[in-house]
């Protein structure tokens, strides 16, 4: 009978911690996204993986990488765009190559 209880109290423990770090909150939402869709999908788990990630918070590491990828994105533009008018300038000073005559 203690054994039980002690059982009983460990699964109590588990359940309060479950529902104070917003897990029970989240996989309700999502099971409740899963019952009112109406075509259900063929792959129930994506499905639930999917939603979850989109239910989780942002780590605020992930952010930072994301706004430092996309500023090297507009860097990148931005030589990008300047090598073409570089090369566009050069070529207005550099001799037409002609063809050699040995060709």
């Amino acid at each position: 009978m203690a054994y039980c209880k002690a059982e009983d109290s460990k699964r109590e423990q588990f359940r309060r911690y479950l529902e104070k770090t917003g897990v029970l909150d989240a996989l309700t939402k999502v099971l409740v996204a899963l019952y009112e869709e109406p075509e259900k999908p063929n792959n129930a788990l994506d499905f639930l993986k999917h939603h979850l990630r989109a239910l989780a918070p942002e780590n605020p590491e992930i952010e930072a990488l994301r706004l430092e990828v996309a500023e090297m994105k507009e860097k990148y533009e931005a030589v990008l765009e300047e090598n073409k008018n570089l090369k566009t300038k050069l070529a207005q000073y550099e001799p037409p190559e002609e063809d050699t005559p040995g060709e």
